[in-house]
């Protein structure tokens, strides 16, 4: 009979295709907080007394990376601050937005929730109709990481938390492959290492834990979470690669940990060969830092001018 290879308990809800490691719930539960946070402290991800600024869509991720940061919070080591971006999609944001709240509510944490429309002046929806580009992920993700460091700084937040999972990182590593975007590669990692003193670091707790166990932890947490997903994402590249990094993994349950691990190796040759540190200036539009006279943001925003 299979039991929790922690406890013995009988009532286990996962078995790790990748060590074939079983756990009940609780011990579940248990080794992912540990997991994290021991990948907090083993990278350094955040000082005693810093102020985190979590990025909380709703979604499974975001829920479960402020669930794990609040323990760190209640034992005082830093200070949490929740941001929600409203992209303005309808039919799909509403709900993302209203369980975000009520997640910092059920954990006491201070919320604000920003939207394209105020920061922007344009909804994603408005965008995309009126540019009829295809591609919603360019303008969506120049635009929140615009926004994030925005409120960070509005926040006097020293760092960014995001939710980015093994998922997400294997496909970024392989997406930039495949487009030999290099530039690109020096900087993916668990924390930004820009040291302009614009930008706020950014931190990717979760980096080592894998889509479905983001997804099996705030069940088993019993947290409200928005599972829809976007309505733009069916298009894109990134969704390609992820199916095919989902497919392949079945056959091939290590294949994300192995992309990750030998990222990770040839990185600091990547940096030392290929990173440019081009000189950082301001946006003469908006003052948030920019290696060009006007930042990507206000690029887009003047298009449309």
């Amino acid at each position: 009979m299979d039991v929790c290879h922690k406890c013995g308990n009988p009532q286990i809800i996962i078995k790790r295709k990748q060590s074939g490691q079983m756990l009940c719930q609780e011990c579940f539960i248990k080794s992912i907080q540990e997991k994290v946070l021991k990948d907090i402290r083993k990278q350094n991800l955040v000082s005693k007394g810093d102020k985190v600024l979590v990025a909380l869509s709703g979604g499974k991720d975001s829920v479960m990376l402020l669930d794990i940061l609040n323990n760190l919070r209640k034992r005082r080591i830093i200070d949490l601050v929740a941001v929600t971006i409203d992209e303005g999609i309808c039919g799909y944001r509403e709900d993302g937005v209203n369980i975000a709240a009520q997640n910092t509510e059920l954990l006491g944490v201070k919320h604000r929730i920003v939207s394209f429309k105020d920061y922007v002046d344009h909804t994603l929806d408005e965008i995309m109709a009126d540019t009829g580009d295809r591609n919603a992920c360019t303008y969506c993700g120049v635009f929140r990481r615009w926004i994030l460091n925005q409120v960070a700084k509005e926040e006097g937040a020293s760092r960014i938390a995001t939710g980015h999972n093994l998922d997400d990182e294997a496909q970024s590593i392989l997406m930039n492959y495949l487009e030999g975007n290099i530039q690109n590669l020096t900087r993916i990692g668990v924390r930004s290492e820009s040291s302009y003193e614009g930008f706020t670091v950014k931190i990717k707790p979760l980096r080592e834990i894998p889509e479905k166990e983001t997804a099996l932890y705030v069940v088993a947490r019993d947290l409200p979470v928005h599972l829809a997903g976007c309505p733009y994402a069916g298009d894109s590249f990134r969704a390609k690669v992820r199916d095919f990094l989902k497919e392949i993994s079945l056959d091939h349950p290590t294949i994300m940990y192995s992309t990750l691990r030998g990222f990770d190796k040839i990185k600091p040759v990547l940096k030392r060969e290929f990173s440019k540190k081009s000189p950082m200036g301001i946006c003469e539009d908006c003052g948030e830092p920019s290696a060009s006279k006007i930042c990507k943001a206000c690029s887009f925003r003047r298009s449309w001018d």
